[in-house]
């Protein structure tokens, strides 16, 4: 099987853990590989399996002499993908700062990859969100790696069963009010099963175009949660822009959102705000902090678009060091 773990070595790394077939296999991979890592698993308490599944986690990191770290949360089951995604995420972040881990390591494999490509594919979206799951995503204060993103779950399951290797098997993998299962069920395993390395290819050409595209620029301005970045005439790279800075920031834009980007050119999205001005796109958190007429004034004679303000006041974020980084 093909790894990318050429950016774990010798670094301070951190795996995200379940106990399941993928993050079971990549355990034990990275053991094989001699790569240095600890582990954290969450339990949403929804199934009595979970119980198990954790203790398992701290039996093999006593085994091998691995952290393990475990949250215990209880979570809205409305919406509980999402909302599960959102918990763990949060978790690892607050494990990564607290302990300063370079990587978070992700089990996503080649079937997730292909699943992602045909729901995106099945809603509408552009180059990037069809590939959409990539081998390294860099975030401000560490890097998230997929090392077997070019793997199959049937040839990670194969690995398994060849050495004997416990793993658990969620039910509610089956579930097809999940979507990701309804395409899992009734698309991408028989896909794979018969063109697998055709596929995989397929993403291999899929990525080097993207890479070769260049469409995400980096930020001219960035100070605390403020993102600046240089405005083209091109409204597809724009909403691109937009688009990666809130996925860093853990958001989804749907296309809809997007369009109505686009058409009003200064919104207020979710917890966002986006401004187009005539050079640039400014990105930051919303913010309803009180702002005084001398602040307001200053943001207007700056050219300080009128949606990002109010963020610049609650920072205490001095317009002098926006001025001198950028030309507005």
């Amino acid at each position: 099987m093909t790894l990318h773990i050429s950016h774990l070595h010798n670094q301070k790394n951190l795996l995200a853990f379940s106990a399941g077939v993928d993050s079971t296999a990549l355990f034990f991979l990275l053991l094989e590989h001699h790569i240095p890592f600890d582990i954290a698993i969450v339990n949403y308490n929804v199934r009595d399996q979970a119980k198990e599944e954790v203790l398992y986690a701290q039996e093999l990191a006593l085994k091998y002499n691995k952290i393990c770290f475990v949250r215990e949360v209880e979570i809205d089951t409305s919406n509980f993908e999402q909302n599960a995604r959102i918990t763990r995420y949060e978790y690892f972040e607050e494990l990564i700062s607290n302990h300063s881990y370079d990587n978070l390591i992700t089990a996503h494999q080649l079937n997730d990859k292909l699943e992602w490509f045909l729901m995106q594919l099945t809603k509408g979206a552009g180059l990037i969100e069809l590939v959409g799951l990539t081998e390294l995503v860099r975030n401000d204060n560490y890097n998230l790696v997929r090392p077997i993103l070019d793997c199959s779950k049937e040839s990670l399951e194969n690995y398994l069963k060849t050495n004997n290797i416990t793993y658990f098997i969620d039910e509610s993998n089956f579930d097809e009010k999940y979507k990701r299962n309804y395409f899992r069920k009734r698309f991408s395993t028989q896909l794979l099963n018969e063109f697998e390395e055709g596929i995989k290819r397929s993403f291999s050409y899929l990525n080097k175009d993207i890479n070769s595209l260049q469409i995400i620029s980096e930020p001219i301005v960035q100070i605390q949660e403020l993102e600046v970045y240089e405005l083209n005439n091109d409204d597809n790279k724009s909403i691109r822009i937009v688009d990666k800075s809130l996925k860093k920031r853990g958001y989804i834009l749907s296309a809809a959102q997007r369009d109505e980007i686009l058409r009003q050119r200064e919104i207020i999205i979710d917890n966002f705000a986006i401004s187009f001005t005539k050079k640039n796109i400014w990105i930051s958190p919303k913010s309803d902090v009180i702002m005084d007429k001398i602040f307001k004034e200053s943001c207007r004679v700056h050219k300080i678009p009128a949606k990002n303000r109010a963020y610049l006041k609650e920072k205490n974020i001095e317009l002098q060091e926006i001025v001198n980084l950028l030309v507005v």
